[in-house]
């Protein structure tokens, strides 16, 4: 028998010196400069700071950032950067981070959102001057035009009574937030609400979309083709009526929201004529096996909703495993139903919108990747401390999407944030001086060290804005 090759023999020591662990998280510190993220914080939250002494609350709302970015968990999980100071500079203690965190109220909280609109005007500014601005989204083998936002609710669980805490719809217990996702970007918008906020609230639908449409820069706001996709819980009146009064108002938004398969929608699909059904498109416009498309406008009574809306659906034979209501069980075909207001002219054919809408499904791949960047757990028993985590989460997640617009390409451009941390965030680096400069040398065999350093050197050619 061939002996397999034994690893190296290692003796394991705590003395090293000159080592840095997670040194591409530099790289988001300083991007957070270069929109002015850092100077937009320590603006608002200036008188925060007790007689102008101490850690600059901006610096350190900055740094918290930072740290959910690079996936910390906790305020504790500070350490990582206060540790090094060499390279982070100097970072808040555990305690101060709590303190502002505790200071933040709902009219800090609003500047605070106000602070990251303003950097994310830069970063889209930045993103014209050095490549084709921001990215379109695909659907149906074709790019939609201007912007695409996706919002959907997820349950994010605690295990101990914090405030607002409550039973969820699934039997668990803790929040139940409203998310808001640029699908162009990943950028992100949200309310945090309590675990027995109701999915298809009108209300907190309303508010978040107005919280997400002033993060958008003004000129694209006024002067870009805005989608609106939600799931069903989207479809209520009052928050269509909204959407459609927004438009009137000279915002060019459409919206495409699931409908439920209610009785009368049920009677219609069984209506249907065979020859009515049209194959489904793939993402990449090809045709989809086992998958039809039918439109049931003017067959479903849409009496309330904005002139206009068409109702839409789709039917597919299931996968294994897939859970189906008694309707698509008698029918063995899942049925997914919804509304939009996108005309044919404008927008395409029936197949084309259902392919767009299908789209919002990436929304899922959001949330997950957003509860490991500081909103799958909340570190307080108060409310108003677990809403300016969240606010600090949403900044982390824009953080991670400018460096993929601003610094990065090929595939690391579209990577998740578990891929960034494990090849550029988490690189571990030596550093030595020389020249009266400190140096940063990331390790000769590191796979990544090359799309590392060229992030650095385009960081450092970015336009700044003026002070």
């Amino acid at each position: 028998m061939k002996d397999i090759g034994s690893r190296p023999r290692l003796v394991v020591s705590t003395d090293g010196s000159g080592v840095v662990g997670h040194a591409g998280a530099r790289l988001l510190a300083d991007l957070a400069e270069a929109t002015g993220l850092t100077a937009a914080y320590s603006t608002v939250l200036r008188p925060l700071r007790p007689r102008g002494t101490g850690h600059d609350p901006g610096r350190i709302a900055t740094d918290l950032a930072v740290m959910l970015a690079d996936c910390g968990e906790a305020i504790s999980d500070l350490a990582v950067l206060r540790d090094q100071r060499e390279v982070f500079g100097p970072v808040a203690s555990t305690p101060t981070a709590w303190r502002l965190l505790a200071a933040v109220d709902q009219r800090v909280l609003g500047r605070l959102r106000s602070a990251r609109a303003a950097a994310r005007e830069v970063a889209w500014l930045q993103a014209a001057e050095i490549r084709t601005a921001i990215p379109a989204v695909k659907a149906g083998g074709s790019e939609l035009p201007g912007l695409v936002l996706d919002l959907d609710a997820t349950l994010v669980t605690c295990h101990s009574e914090k405030d607002q805490a409550a039973p969820t719809y699934k039997g668990g217990f803790g929040f139940h937030p409203l998310l808001c996702f640029l699908a162009n970007t990943g950028e992100a918008s949200s309310g945090l609400r309590p675990g027995n906020a109701g999915a298809n609230t009108a209300t907190d639908h309303i508010t978040v979309l107005d919280q997400a449409l002033a993060q958008i820069p003004d000129a694209h706001r006024h002067d870009t083709d805005i989608l609106v996709r939600t799931d069903s819980a989207g479809s209520a009146k009052a928050f269509l009526t909204h959407l459609r009064a927004l438009r009137d108002n000279g915002l060019h938004l459409r919206f495409s929201v699931g409908y439920a398969v209610t009785a009368p929608v049920r009677r219609a699909i069984r209506a249907l004529p065979e020859q009515v059904w049209h194959p489904a498109l793939d993402a990449d416009g090809t045709l989809r096996e086992s998958a039809e498309v039918a439109e049931l406008t003017g067959m479903v009574d849409l009496n309330g909703y904005p002139a206009g809306t068409h109702i839409i659906v789709r039917r597919e034979r299931p996968h294994p495993g897939a859970q189906l209501s008694l309707f698509d069980s008698d029918e063995g075909l899942r049925h997914q139903v919804f509304l939009t207001d996108t005309p044919y002219s404008g927008g395409g054919s029936a197949q084309f919108l259902e392919a767009r809408h299908r789209g919002h499904a990436t929304v899922e791949d959001r949330i997950r990747a957003g509860k490991t960047t500081g909103f799958g757990r909340f570190p307080s028993r108060l409310f108003s401390v677990n809403a300016a985590w969240l606010e600090l989460s949403l900044a982390a997640i824009d953080l991670l999407a400018w460096t993929r617009v601003l610094l990065l390409d090929g595939e690391l451009a579209t990577a998740e944030p578990k891929k960034l941390r494990y090849r550029i965030l988490h690189v571990a680096a030596r550093l030595t001086r020389g020249g009266r400069r400190l140096h940063l040398r990331i390790a000769a065999t590191w796979p990544w060290r090359h799309q590392l350093a060229a992030a650095f050197n385009w960081l450092a050619a970015l336009p700044r804005p003026a002070n």
